[in-house]
């Protein structure tokens, strides 16, 4: 690891050098990013888990640009032309783009005009008018003329597009370009001929200018949108005579007709040449740009749908409302396992409505349920009045449970696996009634692009978002921390150490096995070995086993501090847990040694006051207005409530009980200027709107939270 390297990250990242060295040798050495985050704290300074991936990417950055010199030298090395000052100069490039400028007067490329004009023998030419001596450039040029070259004009054309990939490949002339573009770069789209009818939805951009710099990312995916489905044309233009400017500044010296042809060759250069790889590159930049901001509202919103309140282990019936087909009731126990399923048909065309009462209170009785899941699609709100207005022996909550990504679970290859004898509506319905238990446990069994909280999720970089979303997976998981007697293998993978064949290893062990007693019991299943259980053992929880700290958040290596801790005060470990008293009077700095220092003896002590605390909210119950089933029965002015279900970079949508979802524009939020919702809204947040607008015609709600805050 180079000293430079860690340098550059520290400087980027504006962190110590000892915290990205410590932190890389730890992702070198294997360690996991929330084992890093939560139990190396003293070797990083405490850097949390974003700060740790940073690092983690820009290192890999700066691995694949290492390649990449080591391909170009070895390419201009091939063609003979390395020198000692070329080698410097790739050796010093801090970036991709300074690489390939380098490169490219070396880069093998398709026969250009200039190569054609280079074995017509106009190379000279060319190097007399750049030299910008001769006063009389077409006497020079007739001295060219031949079989191929037959006119003056064609010579000085020849020299002329030479001299414009010289300039072309000049790192100074694609600079001052960029700097142009950077300043004054308007990015334009307009519609495809006679494709207005067809691309309706991208109305907004079919004639749009805006400087680029300054374009939102929600609408640069839109315009890219359009663009890849075939609607739109793009462009990203600067101010062309500035640009042109600033390369006759660079490159015409003199005041005679060298200097004429020069500045011809200076216009065709930027026209040809140079323009349109810069544009490629800005638009890339910008698109990259616009990528990396939609998926960070995306994680930040699946982060926040994972962490989603849980109701715990209760006895739960899940129903996945529907009109003609009826409603798919399912019934679970305290661990989510399927007891019973059945069909009701309480809305129209049936409308059997005593029926299907009467079916519920017997269910009900019958599997001892607690609270009932409704799936917030088709026919929810009807079948949300219909349970509620039933009469039970004991207090059922009724909850609205988010049914995005249910059906895709339902057929999927896990659902399969769990229910082979059961079609895809009780599948579905297990995964509503699921949702209400644990979101997590459940949730991480589906791709997080069908959970309906992102935007544009399919046209921005698949790789990296797919990456971020297993960080953000990842990291939840690791958050709450998982029960090993209990959790699918679906959740095991994703615990810090583990991975899809140790989770199946776990799951397996504990089939043959039976539970496990202790912490130290999981270094028995095949394949863990000692690297895999120090980055594990502290996420996962054992209830009720030998050792009380197995069900804490404490990772074995610090038991014993614990054990010394107890032994001081003259206690058992047992007494002194959630005594909040005693745990604040001790004196940590007595506990600090080598390995250990008061970031995690903080941790621990923290931990000890509410041992195996579930980091996530308390569920509450919502109730949509009455009365309100759909878009009629809306009226402006109205003041209802709803459930934020999605949020993006322009606003925040809002499910309001009805089959459409209300928007609240970033501008209608908050009475002062906000730059992202989500500092002013979360997901499943329970809020109060205002109808500012109904548009019928294309089911379109404008909301406002202005003055209702």
């Amino acid at each position: 690891m180079t000293t430079n390297k860690i340098s550059y990250i520290a400087k980027s990242l504006n962190l110590k050098e000892s915290q990205v060295e410590n932190t890389l040798e730890l992702l070198n050495e294997g360690a996991t990013i929330p084992f890093i985050s939560r139990y190396r704290k003293e070797r990083t300074g405490s850097l949390d888990e974003v700060q740790i991936a940073d690092i983690s990417a820009l290192n890999n950055k700066l691995i694949e640009l290492e390649k990449r010199k080591i391909a170009v030298l070895e390419s201009i090395k091939e063609q003979g032309k390395l020198t000692p000052e070329l080698e410097t100069n790739i050796s010093r490039a801090s970036s991709l783009t300074e690489l390939e400028d380098i490169y490219l007067p070396f880069k093998q490329k398709r026969k250009t005009k200039a190569d054609t004009a280079k074995e017509n023998g106009l190379e000279p030419l060319a190097k007399i008018i750049m030299a910008q001596n001769s006063t009389d450039i077409e006497n020079s040029a007739y001295r060219f003329l031949s079989n191929k070259i037959v006119s003056i004009e064609d010579a000085l054309q020849g020299a002329r597009h030479i001299i414009a990939e010289w300039i072309s490949e000049r790192q100074i002339s694609r600079n001052k370009v960029r700097y142009t573009f950077s300043k004054s770069a308007i990015l334009h789209s307009k519609l495809v001929k006679d494709k207005e009818k067809e691309g309706e939805k991208f109305a907004d951009y079919f004639s749009f200018n805006e400087p680029l710099k300054r374009v939102a990312s929600h609408r640069l995916l839109a315009i890219y949108k359009g663009k890849n489905e075939g609607f739109l044309k793009i462009s990203v233009k600067p101010d062309v005579d500035e640009a042109i400017a600033k390369l006759e500044q660079v490159f015409i010296k003199a005041n005679n007709d060298s200097a004429k042809q020069i500045k011809i060759a200076v216009k065709d250069s930027y026209k040809r040449l140079i323009e349109p790889s810069i544009e490629k590159e800005f638009l890339a930049e910008a698109k990259e740009k616009a990528d990396i901001a939609s998926i960070n509202v995306f994680a930040e919103n699946l982060r926040q749908l994972l962490t989603s309140a849980p109701l715990g282990q209760k006895r739960v019936m899940g129903i996945d409302p529907g009109y003609k087909s009826g409603c798919k009731v399912v019934c679970l126990d305290n661990q989510g396992n399927l007891l019973t399923n059945a069909n009701i048909y309480p809305h129209k065309p049936q409308q059997e409505t005593k029926q299907a009462a009467r079916k519920i209170a017997s269910l009900v009785d019958a599997y001892k349920v607690e609270a009932i899941a409704i799936g917030n699609g088709t026919a929810s709100r009807e079948t949300e009045y219909f349970i509620k207005k039933l009469k039970f022996s004991k207090d059922i909550r009724v909850y609205v449970v988010s049914e995005d990504g249910a059906s895709i679970y339902s057929a999927s290859k896990i659902a399969r696996e769990e229910f082979p004898e059961y079609d895809v509506t009780v599948r579905g319905s297990v995964s509503i009634g699921r949702r209400l238990l644990d979101p997590l446990a459940e949730l991480v069994k589906i791709d997080p692009k069908s959970m309906g909280v992102g935007q544009y999720q399919h046209d921005v970089d698949q790789t990296k978002l797919k990456e971020t979303l297993d960080l953000v997976v990842e990291s939840c998981v690791n958050m709450v921390g998982v029960n090993v007697n209990t959790a699918s293998k679906h959740l095991l993978t994703y615990v810090s150490g583990l991975g899809p064949k140790l989770a199946q290893s776990v799951v397996d062990y504990r089939k043959e096995n039976g539970n496990f007693n202790s912490r130290t019991d999981i270094m028995n299943v095949p394949g863990m070995g000692k690297k895999s259980y120090q980055q594990c053992a502290g996420f996962l929880r054992i209830s009720e086993g030998k050792n009380i700290l197995d069900n804490t958040a404490v990772h074995p290596e610090s038991y014993k501090i614990v054990k010394q801790i107890a032994k001081d005060l003259k206690l058992e470990i047992a007494s002194l847990i959630s005594n909040d008293e005693l745990i604040s009077s001790i004196n940590l700095e007595k506990y600090i040694t080598k390995e250990i220092g008061l970031p995690t003896l903080t941790d621990i002590t923290e931990e000890l006051k509410k041992p195996g605390r579930d980091p996530r909210k308390i569920i509450k119950v919502f109730e949509f207005a009455k009365g309100v089933f759909k878009i009629e029965d809306l009226s402006i002015g109205m003041i209802i409530p709803g459930i934020i279900n999605n949020v993006t970079n322009f606003g925040a949508f809002v499910d309001i009980g009805i089959k459409e979802n209300g928007l609240i524009h970033i501008s209608n939020l908050k009475n002062e200027f906000i730059s992202n919702p989500a500092d002013i809204v979360k997901l499943h947040q329970h809020v109060m709107v205002k109808i500012i607008d109904i548009d019928s015609a294309r089911k379109r709600i404008q909301l406002s939270m202005k003055d209702l805050e």
